[in-house]
């Protein structure tokens, strides 16, 4: 359930940084300078699995990915915003990394959604749909914001440790807030 598939359009998030990594110059040329061609698949598209592998394990390397990747991700969510604050009052965009990033001030959002699960349900998560070992899990986490940094960040804070109705009721709601802080008919 995502928040922007009640907006017109898809929202930038995970995948315009794909996009990047598949199309933009210099970064899929930088990462397999970076990283090797052990990074590349027999298509020669970059192999994220392989890619993750080794930046979840090395902070050094993930900051290196970051630094290749981050200017031409900011620079795409930047151009999506803009053309699409022209002509909606509520803009969704999904930053995994949000609250590690500075997002809110880079990006002037108004308001901040934050979708959690407890840590325990998240490694569950990761490891059933992204086949990862519990290990990987929980490096991948670990590389993330604190939850408290995390909640700091949101004005609406949805806990995701539910059914899947709960959290689309849970959304809605979000939803609803959203348009009618945008319209004036809500409190901030």
């Amino acid at each position: 359930v995502s928040i922007s598939s009640m907006a017109v359009g898809p929202s930038p998030d995970e995948g315009t940084a794909l996009m990047v990594l598949a199309t933009a110059e210099p970064a899929p040329d930088a990462v397999v300078a970076r990283f090797g061609r052990g990074v590349v698949d027999a298509t020669g598209a970059l192999d994220r699995e392989a890619l993750a592998r080794i930046v979840f394990a090395d902070a050094s390397a993930r900051e290196d990915l970051e630094a290749i990747v981050h200017p031409a991700v900011r620079g795409a969510i930047a151009r999506e915003l803009d053309a699409r604050r022209r002509g909606s009052d509520v803009v969704v965009v999904e930053i995994p990394l949000l609250v590690e990033t500075g997002g809110r001030e880079r990006f002037a959002l108004d308001r901040v959604l934050v979708v959690e699960a407890p840590e325990d349900v998240a490694i569950a998560r990761l490891v059933s749909s992204r086949t990862l070992s519990e290990q990987e899990a929980r490096a991948r986490i670990a590389a993330q914001a604190t939850p408290e940094a995390r909640r700091s960040a949101a004005d609406v804070l949805i806990v995701n440790d539910g059914t899947r109705a709960e959290l689309e009721s849970d959304v809605a709601r979000a939803w609803a807030w959203l348009e009618g802080v945008a319209a004036g008919r809500a409190e901030v």
